[in-house]
């Protein structure tokens, strides 16, 4: 089903996609098909034309929002005490998992890096989206904390997630208004992906 405006999260960046209902039918996924965007249904669709109605999974929603800011205050965090660049990650509400260039890890230091970031949650940062242009932030490198750039081509205007004095980044996921909305984060577990590679897991409270 097609429609020409939804509120939907179709997925992307790592963070899962929407579910939720549309005239009360199950929402179950999201494809992308030359350009158009298709919600998949448990049932039948409306006809063309017809009026909906889409209802989100909210708690669900949230809960992404939530996980989605805080691996964006983790890795602000480690941009700005060590330099580190994010090479992998994934989210699940209230889970997620992020990598980054680090040559090692030890508890010492992952129990400084929760300190911190619990730090900045508590500073209540506000968080902003804006837009730029593509040319204008392919000139500014700390737009994009990532070891690879994973901007797609076509884009020709870069959606980019400020938190205020903190992580400004190109992202097209969805966020809570402000760091102090995302609970207390807990580094759940740490381990090593590779020489140069190290994996923090990362936990929020229901």
């Amino acid at each position: 089903m097609e429609l020409d405006r939804s509120a939907f999260y179709p997925g992307g960046g790592g963070q899962p996609h929407d579910l939720g209902t549309v005239n009360g039918t199950q929402v179950t996924g999201f494809k992308r098909d030359s350009g158009i965007l298709w919600h998949e249904l448990e049932g039948n669709a409306p006809n063309v034309g017809d009026p909906v109605t889409g209802e989100l999974d909210w708690e669900r929603r949230y809960s992404l929002m939530r996980t989605h800011t805080a691996m964006h205050i983790l890795c602000g965090v480690i941009w700005r005490d060590y330099g580190a660049k994010v090479t992998g990650g994934g989210m699940q509400p209230l889970k997620g998992r992020m990598d980054f260039e680090f040559e090692q890890m030890k508890a010492e230091l992952v129990g400084d890096i929760e300190k911190a970031i619990n730090e900045e949650v508590e500073n209540a940062r506000g968080i902003s989206v804006r837009f730029l242009d593509r040319t204008a932030a392919n000139v500014d490198p700390d737009l994009i904390r990532t070891k690879i750039n994973l901007l797609p081509k076509e884009i020709t205007e870069v959606r980019v997630l400020d938190i205020d004095g903190l992580d400004v980044q190109a992202d097209g996921g969805t966020h809570v208004k402000s760091t102090d909305e995302v609970g207390t984060i807990h580094i759940a577990n740490y381990k090593s992906k590779g020489r140069a590679n190290k994996r923090l897991e990362i936990a929020l409270d229901p």
